[in-house]
Formats: C-alpha cells, structure tokens, sequence
C-alpha cells in the first residue's frame, strides 16, 4: 500500500492559538519520492495581522481581506489530510495549532500520524550549522522563492524530506538499523518512519560503500595517512616581483604589500639573527598567503612549520581555503594538520558503551543517532564538524576523548582511533596548526603536545594577550566541591557504582573507602581554613587579597599543612584506585566503561584541584592577584587567582622551543607608543615592521563624529540608554545601508535593543544583536544575507569579524571602546601596574582602545574596493585631554567630520549616491561644524 506524506506548513497572527488565527495554509502531497499534488490557500483570520508578522511573511491585511474564513475550509483540509502522514518542520506547533482550529470550528481532532523534519535534519545532516528551514535550503541549494509563506515553506520542507529519504537510503545497513533501536525518543511517528526505511533496506540490501568500513556494528569512513612527498629537486624561494608572477600565473595577483611581507618573513627566518619579529599587515592584503607561501619552502615534517591562530574557525580556513589555494600554485604540496585539545575528539571505545547501554532520554537519542551519521562521514572525529554552539551535554561529557594514553591497544577501534590518526598524520605534515588557547595550554601539559621546531608562525597576533591571560585565570569553588563530593556519594552515583564495580577487590575496595574519607577531611578542613580566617569579613563580598591579610592562628597555619597532607594522600591513594579499574577494563560492560571515563575525570579534577590551592596559598609575588567571594555560610568561598604576566612570553615552557617566531597581526602598532604589543609579551626589544595598507581613506571612508557634548560617565544607565536611543534612531531609519552598532557593554547593548527593536520590526527592518538569537556565527549569517540589516554588537565584533563589500556600509560606535574599570581583571591590573609605579590609563588603557578603534574601523575597510561611513557618538574623541591621542591611532588620511546627527545624515545619503570631493563638504557644512583634517588639527567649518 501506497504510503501519501502530506507536507504541511502554515502562517498564523502568532504562536498562540488560543487567540491567534492562520492566514495561510500550504500543503504538498508526496508518494514513491515524487511529489504529486499542491494545495494552498490565503485565510482571512478576522484579526488585524501586527506590522511585525507582516514584515516577516510579506501577508499583509488587504491580501487576506477577502480569503476565505477557516470555517470555510476547515472541512476541505480535514479531507485532504485524513489517510495520510502528516510531515511538517517543528511538527510540534504546526500540528497542534491546525487542530486547535479545527476543533473550534467543530471538526473532529487529526489522529493521522506525525513525522518532524526538523528531528529527520537533525539526524541525518550532522554537520549543519542551522536547522531552520531557510538556512537547511539555502545549504541543499534548494530554491526558497518566498520564505514564511505557506506555500512556498511547504514546498521547500516537501524537497528536504525527499532530500534526507535519500541521504538515509545511503547509510549503510548497520547504522540505519542502530538508528533504528534508538529512535523512540523523537517525535509523533518519527520513529516508525525510521523504522520502515531500515526494514525496506534490509528487504532491499546493497554492498558496502568502498570508502566505509564496520568495526565492532559501528561503520566509519575510512582513514589514510598520506605520506610526504619530498621535493625531487632543489626548491627555490621566489624574491622578486617577476619570480612571484611567474609563479602565481594567472591563479593569483601579485600585490606590493604582499610581496613585501613574504620577503620580510623570509628574511627573517633565513638571514636574522634575533628570534622575534612583529608585522603588522592589514586585512584585504593577502596576508595569509603572505606568510604561507614563504614559509613552505622552509617546512618539512622533521621541523614543522607551527601556525597559532585566534579561534577553531580560523584553524578550519586555513587547512580548507587558504593551504589547497596554495598547493594549486606550488610542486610539491603542503600537508598540514589541524591540532586541537583533546576533549575536542571523539572516543569511539567509550561512544560503543553508551550505545551498548543507551539512557533513554531525547537530546541524548538525537546526539547518538547524530553521531552514527557523521561517523560515516567524518576523518577526524572532530566534534567542531557538527558545529555545535555548546558540548555542555551529558553525551558529549561520556565519549569525549581522555587521550591515548587511555586506550588499550586490544580494544577494537584502537587502530581506527581519531587521535592515533591523529599522531600518525602529524608525523608526515610539514605543517601543524593550532589555536592561541592550545598554545597556551602547552605550559600545564606534562607532556608537550607540540614538537620543538624552527619556526613558530603566531598569526592574529593582537590576539594573543588576552588569549594567555584566560587560560591561565584560575578558579575553584569550595561550595561547588561540597555539592559535588554529597552528590557523587548518593545512592546510584558515581561513587556507589564504583564501589559496587570493585567489590571483587578486597584490597582496592579498603583504599576507596579511605579515599572518600580523606575527601570528607578535605571539604571540613577547607571549611575550618576559612570559618576562622573570613570572620571579620562581610558576607557575600568579593576581596582582594594580600599576603598580610592571610592572618591565620597557629592551628589554621596547622590546618592548612593539614590540607596539603590530605591532598597529596588522596592522590597517592587515587593513582592506585585508577590503576586497577585500568586493570578491569577490559572485561566491565559497557556502562561500566563509561562509569570508569567519569572516574577519570573527577580524579584530574581533584589533582587540579590540589594544584591550584597550594599556589593560591603560597604564590605572592606581584605578578598574582588573589580574589575570594565569601558566601553567606562564611566557611565556603569561590577562589581566583590571576595571573597578570601571564602573556609574557618567556615564562612559557613553549617559547624557548623555536628557534625564530613570527607575529602577525592587523593592530599591533599604537601611534604613542610603539613598542606597547611587544613590552606586554615580554619582548620588548621585538622590531616591529608596518606594512602600509593599501587603502585610500580618504577616498574611502567618511568618518563622523557626534558634536553633543555629553558627560557620559556621570549619566545614569537610564539616562545613557535614553541618549543612544535618541541619538541612534534617525541615524538607522533614515540610512537603508547594513549597519553595524558597536557597543562596550552587553547590559546597554540589550536595553537600547529592546527599547528599539519593535518599532523598527515593525516598519519591515529588523536589528539583530548579540546575545539574542544565536551564535555569533549564526547572528552574521543572518546579517550577510539580508540586505540593509542592522547588527548590535560588543566584545568579539570589535575585530575578527569578515563583512565585505555592501555587506556593511555604516558602522556606528556608540562609545570609545574603553574596558569597564571596575571589572575583575581590569581592577587587578590597574593594582599591579599602580604598584609597578606606572599608570594604569597611560600605560594600558589608552593603548588598548586605540587599538580596539582601529578594529571597529577595520570591520568597515577590508578591500580596496570597499566604502563606507563610520559614525562616533561619544565627542571625547575629540574634546578630552587624550582625544588627540586616539585619533593619532586612525589612518593619517582620514578626516573626521564634527556634526549633529541633522547635519551629518545628508552628508552620509551624498556620500552613499557618488564620490562627493571633501571641498565641496567643507563648502556645504552648516554653521557650528568642524572638520579635523588628516594630521593637521581642528579647523573651523565655518
């Protein structure tokens, strides 16, 4: 028999329905993978439909005013759906909402079965970054003509369900099947749809894939390791411009400024004697073939070029776009491996136990299920391919990988293991890429991960400051390790199960129980350390703390040794606890297994643990701040301890490994302070080179700056959001361009946003700001693809955000992007440098917004192609004492133009139409503004 799926989607007034109503409903009929039938119809709701649904489904009132009621219908879609399966994207509000409808017109309740393609995407496509359906048809390449129609929603939905019937149809039998077992956790009769396909592929069977292979009922890709392949003849680097275009043909451009920095990376390398050297090379220049090309023809796998970039997907660009784009040019080809942290893997061995013994619970069901589709795919095991915002999950915290040195090698996926892979590829890559975090890590590693080598390319440098002092930020919460220590010794937990797990050994078993007592002894003693100590404190209190406050008594001096005894006993006792469960592993099932993997993981806690709290109590020097939060018990407190030399370099165990290292960034000069980026490294006798960029501003940017004089630190949030708001709001309704709207803070980011988002929706633009709505991957997608978009955002937008072209035209800065003095860091260095005898505004704070000022303005100028406005709302960057300073920081070429918000918009609508020569600006600029021009101070306009 025939199965008919009826694929349904409908537009309402809101997601309410008991007082909500659909305008439009949309149906596409499917039999055999082939679509066989439409149905679509408007629907007057007998409700004004709001301005904002409106503008997100392009269903305005005049359309539905003469449509037909749902009482009209009801009775015609109740037909058209019985006898079929009911498939929708989140079947959860569709289903529901037409059956609240049709019950109050008096049609009885739809029974048919259910499938949600939402959960069908979620399963099949593993490595989609969106499962909304815009985002699932613009990554098919399935046309969307009109998205949040009916009609055309319902069509797309029709083609992605055909499209993952035939993605599923090409798993192999053994992981449909497993799918199978595990899929009661979804939705309607998802499950029984999963079902039947498994039973018609077992009835319908097909050979194996010759790229995939089954190892212990798990089928993977298979994986192979490409050797090397050394030059047959001796490679020479190209220094000239002629050898660079002889080489690059027709496949890439030769640019001056590229050129010169390949040859300054050469050089450098080959024929200078000092070790470090920072370049600052602006974005639109090439600059990561820049440093690729020339350092490839010093790579080999013996002495691997290192590169350290700023985030995981910058790592993914290289080893995707930039190194294939390369090896198009050259001979001989680069083999590069991306590094990351080990929890960033998958472990198979501990990933079968979970599925031997599955909890049956549903975010864990479609992880797994997830997991076996991309297993089919993936050669790296690397979770970041699933582009997940978060592996906060219990899954993900059971099969992370602990590292090789956990694996037996008698275990069925020990060859297949991602890390071994992993080990065996970075032994014939000439090339290894990291992330700033990984690299900073090195220094805890027992055992360093990296090899020593010649060359270290860090590039992002500007970056890797703040990257080296989050790493090495260190908490721990004596509160939290009370709660933790009381839950795993309940019933069924981790502690009860692993007695229960080595009841057979006697001897091991005496050591456990002794273990958790000295446990016990730690938390009461932490807790006797810090009764006594914190009396004369407030509760609730955040404190910094010296070496004179440590006041103890003699028997908290003696608890405290205490303290130190029972941590090194409970790792002594610990070790041998690990050692014989590694002895059973072999033969525990597969829960047991898992069981085990969290055993570990508490075990490194606590020594971490150990770690930190000796050197919170005996590490004084100034370069540490100690910070407690005592809570309301006043015997439990949160702990930090902040290390403000954290980004000098030379205290690392990985920097006296390279013989030469390379600093390559967009900001790393300030005007006022040259060597500002090298001093914070610890190098402060580092050359830095600037390469020029290759823009005209002038030409290019027109840069305002707000002439209200406003007191902004004595203001009110209130009152500042008030100011931004009133100021912001002409700007973005009268200029259509897609803006960026940069903040300092989160806090006012969201006020001003709520305060100004609905009218806006309303009048068909919507703002999309950080925070709200996603990941910022997710945020800028959005914002790419909708033309005249407005984004609100802070921190991370400032730099290392891509948006070419038209994709941002106007770029508003709501404020000069100070850090908050009274954050925790900040506070911390502010006290450090002031005890250092220096300033901590001259010194660290003025350098570093200048920098951040020149990012903003790099999110603007990418190419030389590229134009755009960038508005300033806060005056002090041309009214207070160190105005003069940051604006030393901006281009030398570009002039900023003082104005109300009235005299600048028709300046920024001239600028937008055609090139518009400064004189005649100068010539038409009201009374009261001013132009500062490129290097030469302010000049009245009038």
């Amino acid at each position: 028999m025939t199965t008919t799926y009826a694929i349904v989607d409908i537009e309402t007034t809101g997601t309410d329905p008991k007082v909500d109503r659909m305008i439009q409903f949309g149906c596409v009929l499917v039999e055999n993978q082939k679509i066989v039938g439409r149905f679509s119809t408007d629907i007057n709701p007998s409700q004004m439909i709001s301005r904002q649904i409106q503008s997100l489904t392009q269903i305005s009132n005049r359309q539905v005013q003469k449509a037909p009621y749902f009482e009209d219908i009801a009775q015609t879609i109740y037909n058209l759906l019985q006898d079929t399966v009911f498939v929708a994207h989140n079947i959860h509000f569709d289903y529901h909402f037409l059956n609240h409808e049709l019950v109050r017109c008096g049609m009885p309740r739809l029974t048919i079965a259910g499938i949600d393609t939402v959960e069908l995407a979620q399963i099949f496509l593993p490595t989609e970054s969106s499962y909304r359906l815009n985002d699932l048809a613009e990554s098919l390449g399935i046309i969307h003509e009109n998205p949040h129609q009916a009609a055309s929603d319902a069509e797309v939905t029709a083609d992605l369900f055909l499209r993952i019937e035939e993605l599923a149809k090409a798993l192999p039998l053994v992981t449909i099947e497993k799918i199978a077992t595990l899929s009661s956790v979804t939705s309607h009769q998802t499950s029984d749809y999963i079902k039947q396909l498994a039973l018609e592929m077992k009835q319908n069977p097909t050979e194996l894939a010759t790229d995939l292979m089954v190892v212990n009922q798990i089928a993977l890709k298979k994986k192979e390791v490409t050797l090397f392949e050394q030059p047959l003849y001796e490679i020479t680097y190209p220094k000239t411009k002629k050898q660079k275009q002889r080489l690059f043909q027709e496949r890439l451009s030769y640019r001056p400024q590229q050129g010169k920095l390949m040859n300054l990376i050469h050089k450098h390398v080959t024929n200078v004697d000092e070790k470090d050297l920072l370049i600052e090379a602006s974005t639109g220049m090439g600059k990561t073939m820049g440093y690729l090309l020339p350092l490839s023809y010093l790579a080999t796998p013996e002495k691997p070029v290192v590169i350290s970039t700023a985030s995981i997907l910058l790592q993914q660009q290289l080893i995707e776009e930039d190194i294939p784009k390369l090896n198009q040019l050259l001979d001989y080809k680069i083999q590069a491996t991306v590094i990351k942290g080990k929890g960033n893997y998958i472990d198979l061995q501990r990933f079968k136990a979970t599925l031997d013994a599955p909890i049956v619970q549903k975010q864990y069901g479609l992880y797994q299920m997830r997991l076996l589709v991309w297993l089919t795919q993936t050669e790296t095991g690397d979770f970041g391919e699933l582009n997940l915002t978060s592996l906060n999950h219990l899954l993900f915290e059971e099969i992370k990988h602990r590292g090789v040195d956990y694996l037996s090698k008698k275990q069925a996926f020990y060859q297949e293991d991602f890390l071994v892979h992993l080990n065996q590829k970075m032994t014939q890559s000439n090339f290894l890429i990291v992330n700033h975090a990984f690299l900073a890590q090195e220094t805890r590693r027992e055992t360093p991960y990296l090899p020593n080598s010649q060359i270290l390319m860090i590039d992002e440098a500007h970056h890797l400051p703040e990257v080296m002092e989050q790493v090495t930020n260190q908490f721990f919460d004596t509160e939290v390790f009370q709660r933790q220590l009381r839950h795993l010794g309940e019933d069924g937990q981790l502690f009860d199960t692993l007695r229960a797990m080595l009841s057979q050994e006697a001897e091991i078993l005496q050591l456990f129980e002794l273990y958790q007592t000295i446990l016990s002894e730690i938390s009461e003693i932490q807790e006797e350390i810090f009764a006594e100590w914190l009396l004369p404190f407030q509760v609730k209190e955040e404190l910094f703390v010296t070496r004179d406050d440590l006041n103890l008594s003699n028997q908290g001096k003696k608890n405290l040794k205490k303290l130190y005894l029972y941590y090194e006993e409970s790792l002594l006792l610990q070790q041998q606890i690990a050692a014989a469960c590694f002895r059973h592993n072999e033969q525990w099932l597969a829960r047991e297994k898992i069981v085990y993997g969290k055993a570990l993981i508490f075990f490194e806690e606590l020594s971490a643990q150990a770690s930190f709290v000796k050197q919170w109590f005996t590490s004084w020097e100034p370069r540490y701040v100690h910070k407690l939060y005592i809570y309301g018990s006043q015997n439990t407190v949160r702990m930090q301890l902040i290390d403000l030399e954290a980004a000098i370099l030379p205290n690392t165990a990985w920097y006296p490994r390279y013989e030469k290292i390379l600093y390559v960034g967009g900001t790393l000069k300030v005007a006022t302070f040259t060597n500002y980026f090298a001093q914070r490294l610890g190098i402060p006798d580092a050359k830095l080179k600037v390469i020029p960029p290759p823009y005209h501003y002038d030409e290019q940017v027109r840069l305002f700056v707000l002439n209200e004089q406003v007191a902004i630190k004595e203001l009110s949030i209130y009152e500042y959001v008030d100011f931004i708001v009133r100021t912001l709001s002409p700007i973005l309704e009268q200029q259509k361009e897609s803006t960026l709207v940069l903040f300092t803070s989160h806090d006012i980011l969201q006020k001003v946003y709520y305060r100004m988002q609905m009218s806006f929706l309303e009048n068909g633009r919507e703002i999309i700001a950080q925070g709200i709505g996603g990941s910022r991957e997710k945020l800028l997608k959005r914002f790419r693809h909708r033309k005249g978009a407005v984004l609100f955002g802070a921190d991370s937008f400032w730099q290392g955000v891509d948006l070419p072209g038209d994709t941002l035209q106007l770029l508003i800065v709501t404020r000069l992007p100070f850090d908050h003095p009274q954050r925790p860091m900040i506070e911390a260095k502010s006290r450090y440098l002031d005890e250092q005898g220096d300033n901590y505004f001259k010194k660290e704070a003025l350098p570093k917004a200048s920098l951040k000022l020149r990012q903003g303005l790099g999110r603007l100028i990418r190419s030389e192609e590229d134009r755009g406005v960038m508005v300033v709302l806060d005056s002090r960057l041309i009214h207070s004492s160190y105005g003069q300073k940051l604006q030393q920081s901006l281009p030398k070429d570009l002039a900023i133009h003082e104005r109300s918000v009235a005299e600048m918009l028709p300046e920024i609508a001239q600028f937008f139409k055609r090139d518009y020569p400064k004189e005649e600006i100068e010539a038409d600029s009201p009374q009261h503004s001013v132009i500062i021009e490129p290097s030469k101070g302010v000049k009245s306009g009038e």
